[in-house]
């Protein structure tokens, strides 16, 4: 029997970075993009290679150079493993029973890597879900808590600073309000999950970069100053939260205006937290973009890819241009859960709910 699983890249909506922080985010699974993992019963447990995503030939150093400024050097190997090592000490630690048997894994992923896009969370949940439906043991994983597993393999076993918002849309789907307060996550060991209607979501669009970035760098500093106290950072985060809420209110009443302020909010106070070196030039470049053109953006993560609301089809064509005379990649974003059809303009993975193509108040 061969097993295939998927996890879908994720875009976050509203409130975020606030999910590290004890806060509150709004958050979606998007078919633009997804990592894939298939696994079959072999003598002995055995990953096999990705030849893109973990290339050990190339055809000259000039190549090898391109493929490092590209992708960067964290490959999937050590998401499958350290997923492997946590699956396993997770069932030993629960008393879950695990059949004598070996496999034989191999993955794939067109998330571009390291843009905020939720990459690596997606291979790793991927991994897990193939891990469980192998092992016949998926019913002793609870939903709500299946997302903290997934997050200690990148936080413990590789040592990347990250938060449960990833993890928890990623096994989730679709789109969901995430709350992370405090008393929460210490009472019940997880946040408070809350599913939202997907058609609601306005129409957005996304660009990103080629060049990786680290979200555990790009979180770090930040991190510390939360931890110590810092009155700006922690009051930052509330409000990131309330943003969330907020969000939350402002998509049942489908009061668009309101969201394209809170999107603007969200950025403007990433940026003052974070600061212009660690938002980046590229990044500061595709927010200028989107506004010079009367589009709210913000960071769809922890860096390198921008979402934004856009009004109607031309005002997409004009982005989509734009952008990618800038050098930016640029797509429709494709929630899950919305009912869809393919419209012809030529932007990849054209999927979106007509009802929502209409001009915003």
């Amino acid at each position: 029997m061969i097993i295939r699983t998927q996890a879908y890249a994720r875009i976050a909506l509203m409130g975020n970075p606030s999910d590290g922080y004890n806060g509150k985010t709004i958050a979606s699974t998007i078919t633009n993009f997804r990592a894939e993992v298939t696994l079959w019963e072999s003598p002995t447990l055995k990953i096999i290679l990705n030849s893109v995503h973990d290339p050990t030939e190339f055809a000259s150093l000039e190549m090898l150079d391109e493929t490092a400024s590209r992708y960067g050097y964290d490959d999937g190997i050590p998401l499958i493993r350290a997923s492997c090592k946590k699956f396993n000490e997770y069932c030993r630690v629960h008393g879950i029973e695990l059949e004598d048997k070996n496999f034989t894994v191999s993955y794939d992923t067109n998330i571009p890597r390291q843009v905020g896009l939720g990459g690596s969370s997606a291979i790793i949940t991927a991994m897990i879900k193939a891990l469980m439906e192998f092992y016949e043991v998926t019913e002793h994983f609870p939903k709500s808590i299946l997302p903290n597993l997934i997050l200690s393999v990148e936080t413990e076993e590789l040592e990347i600073n990250a938060g449960l918002q990833d993890r928890v849309i990623q096994v989730y789907g679709d789109t969901v309000f995430m709350d992370f307060s405090k008393h929460l996550m210490e009472e019940q060991g997880h946040g408070d999950y809350e599913y939202l209607d997907s058609s609601l979501i306005p129409p957005l669009f996304l660009t990103h970069i080629d060049e990786p970035s680290h979200s555990g760098k790009i979180h770090s500093s930040v991190k510390y100053r939360y931890e110590e106290g810092d009155a700006e950072v922690v009051q930052a985060m509330q409000t990131f939260a309330g943003y969330a809420s907020e969000c939350k209110t402002a998509l049942v009443q489908q009061d668009y205006d309101k969201i394209s302020e809170l999107m603007n909010k969200n950025f403007d106070l990433r940026r003052k937290i974070f600061g212009d070196e660690v938002i980046g030039a590229k990044s500061l470049e595709m927010i200028k973009i989107a506004r010079a053109q009367g589009c709210p953006a913000k960071f769809s993560g922890s860096g390198g890819t921008i979402i934004g609301m856009y009004r109607n089809w031309e005002e997409l064509r004009r982005l989509a241009k734009t952008y990618r005379e800038h050098g930016f990649n640029f797509a429709q974003v494709a929630i899950e859960g919305q009912k869809s059809k393919i419209e012809s303009l030529d932007l990849p993975q054209m999927s979106s709910n007509a009802s929502l193509f209409r001009e915003m108040r």
